[in-house]
């Protein structure tokens, strides 16, 4: 590959999906574009590049866009963004929601649903508490490829022993071969729909809670503040925005801040002095009776230290299923 074709690798990429690629990353584009390279009879990235430039293939433009973006995923990844979720964000929209009745999360950078699916679990548990709620979970991902993975909800023994605890695993999952496919009743709970960040996404509508995290690290200062300002142009006025551990708002964007006492947590700047749904339920009083503030939070399994159970393994009797956890719910249709 010559330093041209890597420079035009690189402008295409910026463009179409926000990849900030620098020059010593040529070893990685070679590593990951070879292979579509083999994969539609291509000579080598001399003729691949030259596809590119004439547009003459929608299917190879797709498969160079996603074998270059990184998928890497789990259950519960980092811990502290559901624990924030549990403990802090869903008792403040039942304090803040209470007269709608209705809530909407976003998960923007989807993967194969690890995050979704962990954040479904986590609102099957609280099913008692939100009977009679409309409840929302639209996950989007630039990899249609990646998606399909995501709907099908079956994972293999690695992908379950990251993260997911051995309790909600037995729960929620049912052992398909040497495989584990989380329940009908969770995969229904999510709608999974293509989205590149860097396209106009207000037809989504507006969202309580919205989790981007681990993508903006990719992206240059400049896209970076684009995609938060319309993050925050789709985020309810007290609503809360996730990020990941090594991203930021400071130094890119005013249009969100960081909340003074969860680290990770953002929210509208022009709504920081009087907070949001990060404290609007722990202040109020009445939020314990709902058995869901922070000291009264049900007893969902921690989230790290667990090892799935070997193949083969059946689940613990006593438990009750996905399917009656999610009694009462309503979710939105699709």
């Amino acid at each position: 590959m010559t330093e041209t074709e890597f420079d035009f690798l690189r402008a295409y990429l910026k463009q179409r999906s926000g990849l900030a690629l620098t020059a010593e990353k040529r070893y990685l584009v070679e590593s990951r574009l070879s292979p579509v390279c083999r994969r539609f009879n291509l000579a080598g990235l001399t003729e691949l590049v030259g596809c590119l430039r004439v547009a003459r293939d929608g299917a190879i433009e797709r498969a160079v866009v996603e074998a270059m973006t990184t998928n890497e995923t789990f259950f519960f990844r980092d811990r502290t963004p559901f624990d924030l979720f549990r403990d802090v964000l869903l008792p403040g929209a039942l304090a803040a929601r209470a007269n709608q009745r209705r809530l909407r999360i976003w998960c923007a950078a989807a993967s194969t649903g690890q995050e979704p699916y962990s954040l479904a679990m986590l609102l099957a548990e609280a099913a008692p508490r939100l009977a009679g709620w409309r409840v929302e979970i639209v996950a989007t991902d630039l990899s249609t490829e990646v998606l399909e993975k995501a709907k099908l909800g079956l994972y293999n023994q690695f992908e379950v022993q990251r993260g997911l605890p051995v309790q909600l695993m037995l729960k929620h999952f049912t052992q398909v071969g040497e495989q584990w496919r989380i329940a009908e009743s969770l995969r229904q709970m999510v709608d999974f729909r293509p989205l590149n960040l860097l396209q106009p996404f207000e037809q989504l509508g507006t969202f309580d809670i919205v989790y981007c995290r681990n993508v903006l690290i990719y992206f240059d200062t400049t896209t970076k503040a684009d995609v938060l300002r319309r993050i925050s142009d789709q985020l309810a006025p007290d609503g809360a925005v996730l990020l990941g551990a090594a991203e930021t708002v400071i130094g890119i964007t005013e249009t969100l801040v960081p909340d003074p006492e969860h680290r990770g947590l953002y929210r509208h700047g022009r709504a920081a002095a009087s907070g949001g749904l990060a404290n609007s339920g722990l202040a109020n009083p009445g939020l314990a009776n709902l058995g869901l503030a922070a000291s009264h939070a049900a007893p969902v399994p921690s989230y790290q230290g667990h090892a799935a159970p070997a193949a083969g393994a059946t689940a613990a009797s006593g438990l009750p299923s996905a399917a009656a956890a999610l009694a009462g719910l309503r979710w939105a249709s699709r």
